[in-house]
């Protein structure tokens, strides 16, 4: 990364200050990302007009030639060029061409009906009813940009959150804080006294070179004659970082960016789109309530829509400037306690928010409204292929094919007038998952939303997954596991060795769990949501494996006559006094010895002998330890009275 071109300052400073307002602990927290850390920068990378951006590089259209993205007679982006001309995305096809008659109006790309890959048409617009608008040729230019950003930063430094198809917020704190202890070897020394309290040195430069940056101004102007304090020179390296990551998109893929650089993802967000386009606007900490004063809240996330609406028909006003002087009192009593003090710190720029690098997607939809609306399910079983195709491209984007992550259910939605039926099923897991198992599941659910009757003419139909969990790789499926006759005893010392091999590098936890000796092992059921025990001991996702079977199970009406595998746990020996599953005989006499040790203990200890409810003797046990102890030699004398020493397995019975 360049440095700029720093310019030494005298010991003494102009402002008579002779420390920094921040502590050492304040600078190490900027390693760790700590929202907490006052010096802590936040950026936010917007791309410029993104969908008619991708169309102009697709197509090698110039940077100054207008062009517009149409979706039928309609517009979903405009370039800056053509915006210039008063075009904005309100405007039909008809209106935008009047404007400017030297417009490129192209066509976002669509699924045709029977076909299996989208691609561009050039009469799509006119082809409503047969055709799916499809955005993947945008997923997938911003998935390229995503691996560009990364690679441009330092891998052990970064904190990349992709907050949608067209930006990301950036948090630099971890990769400032290696670059001032290089330029700045001072820092590095342990503090005075060693207390991490003790204020920094202030910074030995008098003047920072922000280029080309769009600096927000100090609400007092005389105030840019101080000296810079640390969060000053941290925001500046920050705004050298995302110089480059921006010049890196526009050098290798074409696109231009405009960024903001703040200590927040509230304002940074804000600052992004404040000079627009390809410029990067930087709020310093001092500047950031000049910076908010004559904007509307509206603006702010989360008080665009009815909540903003409330905010201002109670307080009469959508300025943030008018509302710096509402007491957070005044706001928790109209607006309740919650909602009023974080509005009260919103307006004020405050915003203690993570960028969280592992955003993942809860769902993935695809949908179709059909006008005019489609008659049997032979035109359906089309559009489903369709579905199962857009989703299964999105899948593997997200990693499905590498079993880094999938999802667990499908879920159909037909509506015809006024009435919407849904049916779902869940996917099978322990195999790899494909386009043509979604479009298999997705005609099952469709055929029985038709044995209802009188389903059409459907006017929409749509697709989705959704229960999104990380995939194991290298796992088996349970089917493996459930070898029989000359198959398992062949296997049973390989069949052995490997599973315990996938424990022990998944989840080393859990064989330090089942190795443990004390008492937990002896207790090894849950309750899984399905009301079903899963056994504690087993790999979590070969519990959830068999619970996703299990759902489909009961979910799909289908598939509840059909042959499905035996829950492993179905192979297990059954303790009959606690309902615990042991994997062998050998392990099952050493959980009753474990009982009958446990009932002893009890005894001396004075405690009740009887079994809880929840997990009472059964009668074959009692007989079994009544044999047992009737096989013993008896107690010294030969005596039988009730003062005798009891033998292993014995009790007494309390009356009255």
């Amino acid at each position: 990364m360049s440095s700029p071109c720093f310019r030494m300052s005298s010991p003494v400073h102009g402002t008579g200050r002779q420390k920094s307002q921040f502590t050492y602990r304040q600078l190490a927290l900027l390693a760790s990302y700590s929202p907490s850390s006052p010096l802590r920068v936040i950026a936010h990378i917007d791309l410029d007009a993104f969908y008619a951006q991708c169309e102009m590089v697709r197509l090698g259209i110039p940077e100054d030639q207008p062009l517009a993205v149409q979706q039928w007679q309609g517009l979903i982006a405009v370039n800056y060029p053509a915006r210039t001309f008063g075009i904005g995305r309100h405007c039909t096809i008809t209106d935008a061409m009047k404007l400017c008659p030297k417009l490129i109006a192209q066509h976002v790309a669509t699924w045709k009906e029977g076909d299996e890959k989208w691609s561009y048409h050039d009469d799509a617009a006119s082809h409503i009813g047969t055709h799916k608008v499809s955005l993947d040729p945008y997923r997938l230019q911003s998935r390229k940009i995503l691996a560009l950003i990364k690679e441009s930063l330092p891998s052990d430094l970064q904190r990349v959150e992709k907050a949608s198809v067209d930006e990301v917020f950036l948090d630099l704190s971890a990769q400032i804080y290696s670059i001032l202890l290089q330029r700045f070897p001072d820092l590095t020394n342990p503090p005075p006294y060693d207390d991490p309290t003790e204020k920094l040195p202030l910074p030995p430069i008098t003047a920072l070179d922000w280029q080309a940056d769009a600096l927000v101004d100090l609400e007092d102007a005389e105030a840019e004659a101080d000296d810079p304090d640390w969060d000053d020179v941290a925001i500046l390296i920050g705004s050298e970082i995302v110089r480059d990551v921006r010049a890196q998109i526009r050098r290798t893929l074409g696109y231009t960016s405009s960024a903001g650089i703040a200590g927040n993802k509230m304002i940074s967000k804000l600052g992004s789109g404040y000079k627009k386009p390809n410029q990067q606007t930087v709020i310093r900490n001092r500047a950031v309530q000049n910076f908010l004063s004559d904007m509307k809240f509206t603006k702010i996330r989360n008080l665009g829509g009815k909540l903003g609406d409330q905010v201002a028909s109670t307080f009469h006003t959508e300025a943030i400037r008018d509302l710096l002087h509402v007491p957070v009192e005044q706001m928790k009593l109209k607006l309740g306690d919650d909602t009023g003090v974080w509005l009260y710190n919103t307006i004020r720029g405050i915003d203690s928010s993570e960028v969280n690098s592992r955003t993942q997607i809860k769902s993935m939809l695809s949908a179709k409204s059909f006008r005019p609306s489609i008659n049997n399910q032979e035109q359906a079983v089309k559009w489903l292929r369709i579905f199962a195709a857009d989703i299964f491209s999105r899948l593997v984007e997200g990693g499905v094919l590498e079993n880094r992550r999938r999802p667990k259910t499908i879920n159909l939605h037909h509506r015809q007038g006024g009435q919407t039926r849904s049916r779902q099923s869940s996917i099978p897991q322990g195999r790899a998952l494909d386009e043509a198992t979604l479009f298999e599941l997705a005609k099952s659910l469709l055929s029985q939303i038709n044995q209802e009757g009188r389903v059409w003419p459907c006017s929409n139909l749509s697709l989705s997954v959704a229960g999104f969990e990380d995939g194991i790789t290298g796992n088996r499926g349970i089917g493996s596991f459930l070898l029989k006759g000359d198959d398992a005893r062949e296997s049973k010392g390989a069949s052995r060795d490997s599973s315990v091999g996938v424990y022990v590098h998944e989840r080393p936890e859990k064989k330090r769990r089942v190795d443990n000796p004390g008492i937990q092992r002896f207790f090894p059921k849950r309750e899984s949501s399905s009301g079903r025990e899963v056994e504690e001991s087993l790999d979590d996702d070969v519990a959830d494996t068999g619970k996703a079977q299990m759902e489909k199970t009961e979910a799909s009406p289908a598939n509840r006559t059909g042959s499905q595998p035996k829950p492993i746990t179905d192979y297990m020996k059954p303790c009959t006094r606690c309902d615990a599953r042991l994997e062998s005989a050998e392990a099952l006499q050493s959980h009753l010895d474990w009982h009958l040790a446990k009932d002893l203990q009890d005894e001396e200890r004075g405690k009740q002998t009887f079994a809880s409810h929840n997990s009472p003797i059964s009668r074959s046990q009692k007989n079994a330890a009544a044999s047992s102890s009737s096989s013993k030699k008896p107690a010294r004398g030969g005596s039988t009275s009730n003062n005798s020493k009891l033998e292993q397995g014995q009790s007494k019975l309390k009356f009255g």
